[in-house]
């Protein structure tokens, strides 16, 4: 980053805050007030306990367990970090119920499954290829998609490039593997795996920091998130990295490769995870919309009001989305349950298109008052200029300068700074591409039944009448008082 290898991503700049906020959900699990929430006993037999979403669910209480634990710790970050631990939780509490899918792997799956759960690792994945070549087959651009270079009897060396590494810089491990299908015909594309993130041979290149830029030009008043929940999104590259045998899931299977993604249990879970993060961040979004409305003396116009109102429903929706899921769950293997997965692919086509709209709602109504504010801090204790920012900044019924700058200042970090701009593009392509996020609610409801029970249920309707009138018992026909019916027997004699 900015030409230089970071040594110590905990006292960096780019990243110091950002980590100590990680560090917040880590100590959390160990405070008694949060502890009912936060933590579980383990099912692997060690006596210890972990975070809910960590251990597999057999019910809805343990469903409800989980999403009320992942919305505890989204709140510690407002809703802003989307890889926090528990994110790759998705995955990890699926490898001891599924692990017989991993085969000739599943014994490291269930080894990781231990491992995840006892010591809450925070793992994080690079799924996507490189937007480079994409018009040509994997097999073609073996120089930049992540690939075997050779096998030994310890493990697999492996080179090439993955997208996007968001948060990685901070994590333990990262995991490799397809969002596919992809039409893979070599081997040495097809694997499955994960590595620590200070192994030889492992890169980030990363974006520009906006916690440093915020350290550098502002100050936690002037970018009160980017300064602190930057989640850093990198080019992650493999130089010839080692991968021992027993950190691998799936090599040279391209059928499982290809179908990883619906039948590991992944997507139903990071849905849950995705969406109840995604509700407790337009908790936050809608409070500082309330205050924001009140600071601006606009709270009364009936058009805002509506608008505002609009955002409520839009949080209420998401909220509504996890009950439904973890209330409905949908059996898995064993006795497992998963999170109910039409109501996730729900929450994945709408969540993109709700954050675009909140976003222009609070443009639309705060417009200036994001704007008309001093460019630091320091100009509050600037004396000279002080008078004039308490008299010409001052908020709404009674409210000073200091707190309507301090509201509008979170604000305007949250929409339309570059870290919001990141976040519009992160929320809208989150769960998948604009296309995938809709196709597959289709190609979902065909494989649980309901577009057939749907199809059915126009069938059924339709086959109350035909060319003649109505085929049901219960409903008169028209022939007494068809006017045109009358009008065409008359033509026919």
């Amino acid at each position: 980053m900015y030409g230089e290898r970071v040594k110590d991503v905990t006292t960096h700049p780019a990243f110091r805050n950002a980590a100590r906020m990680v560090a917040r959900l880590y100590d959390a699990l160990h405070d008694p007030a949060k502890k009912d929430v936060l933590t579980v006993e383990t099912d692997t037999g060690n006596g210890g306990f972990t975070h809910p979403f960590f251990r597999a669910p057999r019910s809805v209480e343990d469903l409800v367990k989980a999403r009320d634990a992942i919305a505890e710790w989204a709140r510690m970050t407002y809703g802003w970090l989307g890889r926090s631990p528990d994110y790759k939780a998705s995955f990890l509490g699926t490898l001891g119920a599924n692990a017989a899918f991993y085969e000739p792997f599943s014994e490291n799956a269930r080894r990781w499954y231990r491992l995840g759960q006892e010591r809450v690792l925070y793992w994080n994945h690079a799924i996507i290829n490189p937007p480079v070549d994409r018009n040509r087959p994997p097999d073609e651009v073996g120089d930049v998609y992540m690939h075997v270079e050779r096998e030994t009897d310890g493990g697999i060396y492996v080179s090439g490039a993955k997208v996007v590494a968001t948060g990685s810089v901070l994590t333990h491990y990262n995991f490799i593997a397809h969002y596919g299908p992809l039409p893979i015909k070599d081997k040495k594309f097809a694997l499955i795996f994960t590595v620590p993130m200070d192994v030889p041979g492992v890169k980030l290149i990363s974006r520009p920091s906006y916690e440093y830029t915020a350290a550098v030009m502002g100050s936690p008043w002037d970018y009160p998130l980017s300064s602190r929940l930057d989640e850093n999104d990198a080019i992650f590259i493999f130089d010839n990295v080692f991968v021992p045998w027993e950190n691998i899931f799936v090599y040279g299977d391209v059928e499982k490769v290809n179908n990883f993604f619906p039948v590991s249990g992944f997507i139903p879970r990071f849905t849950l995870h995705g969406c109840t993060r995604f509700a407790v961040k337009l908790d936050f979004i809608a409070g500082v919309l309330l205050k924001a409305i009140a600071t601006t003396g606009v709270k009364e116009y009936r058009g805002v009001q509506a608008q505002v109102g609009e955002v409520i429903a839009w949080r209420n929706l998401f909220w509504a989305l996890t009950d439904a899921m973890c209330r409905n769950p949908i059996p898995w293997t064993d006795g497992y349950v998963h999170p109910n997965l039409e109501y996730g692919m729900a929450y994945r086509a709408l969540a993109p298109t709700a954050w675009s709209r909140v976003r222009q709602i609070i443009l639309d109504n705060i417009a200036s008052g994001l704007v008309y504010l001093p460019s630091h801090a320091l100009d509050f204790k600037n004396p000279a200029e002080r008078p004039y920012i308490e008299k010409y900044v001052r908020g709404t019924g009674g409210i000073d300068a200091h707190d309507r700058v301090k509201l509008m200042k979170l604000l305007y970090d949250a929409t339309i700074s570059e870290f919001a701009g990141r976040h519009e593009l992160y929320e809208s392509n989150y769960a998948g591409n604009h296309e995938n996020i809709r196709l597959e609610c289709l190609v979902v409801a065909e494989a649980v039944g309901t577009a057939e029970r749907m199809r059915g249920f126009a069938e059924q309707c339709m086959a109350e009448y035909d060319l003649d009138g109505w085929l049901a018992p219960d409903l008169v026909n028209n022939d007494d008082v068809s006017w045109v019916l009358k009008r065409f027997l008359e033509q026919q004699q």
